[in-house]
């Protein structure tokens, strides 16, 4: 099959990640990206796999019409036997240039589940409804990430009836326990293997609430809970000023408790390198974050957000999101079981592992997007 896909941007995100390795494991099929806007972290990984990226260069406030015609000749040169998009703006943008173009086969993607005012974008809301309206006519199919993205978009006004619901899925080669790495990183921040270590990786973003993580580390310093947290993404570097901030709020300091280390690539190595991975965020649909810590056999602590709580199902423990005390205790019984059951621990690393393997596998995801992108 020769599939088009369209995508917002090709930056360094959820969405695009699993775009990326879609393409990388869906070998029979020859994919072509269009990003809306520029090309980003993901356009040169694509093109050395031998995908061909277009960009179509839209800025924030070009009228919508201009990347309307530029897609509309985009499909029309390429002919592919489906389109897929991504996300709000290409599902809207990408869906109706699909259908102008005469493609019969057009597929959405849907990412979110929560959108906040005030957290997220009034555009981002405004297309959202747009789509909601559209989805009678535009997609073949509407494809979820998660369960309760479907329920959310089916309050919204989406068309239940055009809804499928494909999980993401994970490399477990790639992702895997990766002790050399973890002993090496361990020591470049200066901490030994007595001295728990938690970590979110995730950028500085209102819907990922560092905020909230932020609180719960400061009550389990007055506790006097021996910890270092790890912070990985965009936004988190060490001079970050807005960083900076949120510790002067809740009493913390770089390199005391927290370690800083901005956007890094070495994601399998890092998650190895944690005891605990802690989601703290408000909103998701499918936490990438989770299955690649649970998959590295790092157990996880999630707020109560998307399908959070089916992926670690037994493996983990789940909190409400934007209750820092409940966030702290389910830190510590994490931390408590790591201190005094070792054995157990173990097995909770393997059984975390398991339910990506088992659960969540590449190729479990790609079977899917193929029998979908066949399907009638």
């Amino acid at each position: 099959m020769r599939i088009l896909h369209v995508i917002t941007g090709l930056s360094d995100g959820g969405a695009e990640a699993i775009l990326y390795r879609l393409c990388q494991n869906a070998e029979q099929d020859e994919h072509i990206v269009v990003s809306l806007t520029n090309a980003g972290k993901y356009a040169d990984l694509l093109s050395a796999m031998g995908v061909r990226v277009s960009c179509i260069g839209l800025r924030r406030g070009v009228l919508a019409s201009l990347g309307l015609f530029r897609l509309w000749r985009v499909i029309r040169e390429e002919s592919p036997f489906v389109i897929q998009t991504w996300m709000y703006h290409s599902d809207l943008l990408g869906g109706v240039a699909a259908r102008l173009a005469g493609c019969p086969r057009v597929f959405w993607g849907v990412h979110n589940t929560i959108l906040t005012p005030g957290k997220s974008r009034w555009t981002t809301i405004w297309i959202a409804r747009i789509n909601s309206w559209l989805s009678r006519w535009v997609p073949t199919k509407i494809i979820y990430c998660a369960e309760k993205a479907r329920q959310i978009h089916r309050g919204m006004g989406y068309d239940d009836r055009r809804a499928v619901v494909i999980p993401n899925g994970y490399d477990v080669r790639f992702f895997r326990p990766d002790l050399p790495a973890r002993t090496g990183l361990r020591r470049e921040w200066g901490v030994n293997e007595n001295t728990p270590v938690i970590g979110l990786v995730a950028r500085l973003d209102p819907q990922k609430d560092h905020d909230n993580l932020l609180a719960a580390i400061a009550i389990l310093k007055r506790q006097e809970i021996d910890l270092r947290c790890v912070l990985v993404g965009m936004g988190l570097e060490p001079d970050s000023p807005d960083l900076s901030g949120l510790l002067t709020k809740y009493g913390l300091r770089k390199g005391d408790v927290i370690i800083p280390l901005g956007r890094r690539q070495d994601i399998p190595g890092i998650m190895s390198a944690l005891d605990v991975h802690v989601l703290s965020s408000l909103g998701e649909a499918f936490p990438n974050v989770l299955c690649e810590a649970m998959a590295c056999g790092t157990p996880c602590v999630t707020t109560d957000v998307g399908d959070a709580e089916i992926i670690v199902g037994d493996t983990g423990w789940v909190v409400p999101p934007g209750q820092p005390v409940e966030l702290a205790a389910a830190i510590r019984k994490a931390l408590d079981l790591w201190a005094k059951s070792p054995e157990e621990w173990k097995e909770r690393q393997r059984q975390a592992r398991h339910r990506i393997a088992d659960h969540f596998d590449i190729a479990r995801m790609v079977d899917a997007y193929r029998k979908v992108w066949n399907s009638q």
